[in-house]
């Protein structure tokens, strides 16, 4: 079976990754910002071959994924598997709020127990097993292809961990950056990494989440023409 050549991208920015709100299954719009990365995702990507593009239903991902179509002329396809981690009674929280409101809670979200589940909400080992199983399942039917999953900062960190074979407890040290391009092949044997965080076409229209819930340093970004 030939390997399917995955492009893995975050959506764009929205309100709340500026403010560091836990978005979760919330239907949050991009923002100004999310806009203009999304556009320059897809300028960045018009010639490159693409034969299908499935995104999260959701509309930060979905809006960025019909920029990365248009030059292409083909559909997005949407498909409510590829949401982000549900972070139940937590969604539309700050983390300062989670960490004064429900210390147990913020305890073991730190500690990455990978069975805790946020009242309402997966746990992380759910998470995974959702979205090594969707993207597997779509980059099959696509054998010898290139597709693009436009998705969640979840999910992305869920399929560099199955590329990468590293432990979903381990502490993360890679970017999860909004519409930073990440590749990686499928074949029947799994995931493996080709490049991760390419964000050359942003020119500093990046913002990362490093890794602590709700945590995104605001100040730090300046909007580029």
């Amino acid at each position: 079976m030939d390997s399917t050549l995955i492009l893995a991208i975050r959506h764009g920015e929205t309100a709340w990754n500026r403010e560091g709100r836990l978005q979760g299954h919330l239907n949050l719009p991009l923002n100004a910002l999310g806009e203009r990365q999304a556009e320059r995702l897809g300028a960045a990507l018009a010639e490159h071959p693409i034969d299908a593009i499935y995104a999260s239903d959701l509309d930060r991902a979905a809006v960025t994924a019909r920029h990365l179509a248009a030059p292409h002329g083909i559909d997005v396809q949407l498909d409510e598997r590829l949401r982000e981690r549900a972070f139940g009674i937590h969604e539309g929280k700050l983390w300062t709020e989670i960490e004064s409101g429900f210390p147990e809670d913020a305890l073991r979200w730190r500690r990455r127990e990978p069975d805790f589940e946020p009242p309402g909400g997966e746990s992380l080992i759910t998470l995974y097993a959702r979205c090594v199983a969707v993207v597997s399942e779509l980059a099959a039917a696509h054998a010898g292809q290139t597709i693009a999953i436009v998705a969640h900062g979840g999910v992305m960190d869920c399929l560099y961990r199955a590329a990468t074979r590293i432990d979903l407890q381990a502490p993360r040290s890679w970017v999860l950056g909004n519409t930073s391009i990440n590749r990686l092949l499928y074949s029947p044997q799994g995931f493996s990494l080709v490049g991760w965080n390419d964000d050359h076409h942003l020119q500093g229209l990046t913002l990362d989440d490093p890794g602590v819930p709700g945590f995104m340093p605001a100040t730090t970004v300046t909007a580029k023409a």
